[in-house]
């Protein structure tokens, strides 16, 4: 892969550091599962309202970082997670904190599209009344249309939201996906590989939906596709072997990194 040029991220508006409002903070996180360390002392910060692609060769702890986020290696028995992550300031391992009040907050998109066995209309409105978000049908309608809209597949299934969701296209899926994500209200959606599983023409359509999202949504994004993580973030981090290796504004990550193992990464040369 040659190295991407100044003109695939050119088009980006760069938030100055000294401007940057940060919507979460990680400080020394570390992660281990059982006696194996998956992360050691990652200092990273993710900015409000814009995209944070996570890249990096596999294996290299960017889908378990990005897991510390809404908590999710909580489901892992052996895993622990030290240092200290905060959303708006506060403390997200705090044992005060409502686990599934901060998921609804940090929302997630898989790898592969997970719609629920029920309808579409279900699958939107699922969230909603389980948080208590809506008073009656007519709210719950309202958060099920503004929700498929936001996520760009509304005028593809608005005449059969009682038809289940396993039967849409995979692309279709993963806009349900993302759609279930935002009816919640979140705050920040997390991403780990969301396209992988997609045709180029799905991808695409996703990809321009991120761009959309982050207008109101902080957005972090685990992808192995360099072009990809070029066209839709702001910021890029690299990870390796579980440390993070350097962060910064996604045009000079990809034109002139700091770190030789980012160059060699970015441009294929990585061994």
């Amino acid at each position: 892969m040659n190295m991407l040029t100044e003109a695939a991220v050119e088009k980006k508006l760069m938030t100055p550091d000294a401007a940057t409002t940060y919507k979460m903070r990680g400080e020394k996180v570390t992660v281990h599962y059982g006696e194996k360390q998956a992360l050691f002392d990652v200092d990273l910060n993710i900015p409000e309202k814009q995209v944070m692609a996570l890249i990096g060769p596999s294996g290299c702890g960017k889908s378990t970082f990005l897991r510390c986020l809404n908590r999710m290696n909580d489901t892992i028995d052996i895993a622990r997670v030290g240092g200290k992550i905060t959303l708006d300031g506060e403390d997200i391992y705090d044992p005060k904190i409502d686990v599934v009040e901060l998921r609804a907050r940090v929302g997630m998109v898989f790898q592969k599209p997970n719609p629920f066995p029920k309808s579409i209309y279900e699958n939107i409105a699922y969230g909603p009344r389980i948080h208590g978000l809506t008073k009656n049908k007519a709210e719950l309608d309202a958060v099920v249309e503004s929700s498929l809209r936001k996520a760009a597949i509304w005028n593809e299934v608005k005449d059969r939201l009682q038809e289940p969701g396993t039967g849409l296209s995979g692309g279709q899926q993963q806009r349900l996906c993302i759609a279930r994500a935002i009816a919640v209200s979140p705050e920040v959606i997390l991403m780990d590989e969301p396209c992988s599983a997609l045709d180029p023409i799905a991808t695409a359509k996703v990809e321009e939906l991120i761009d959309e999202l982050r207008q109101n949504y902080t957005i972090v994004i685990v992808t192995h596709s360099m072009q990809q993580a070029a066209r839709v973030s702001q910021r890029t981090a690299m990870f390796h072997i579980g440390y993070l290796v350097e962060e910064g504004p996604t045009d000079k990550m990809f034109t002139n990194p700091d770190d030789k193992r980012t160059q060699d990464y970015i441009t294929g040369r990585f061994g």
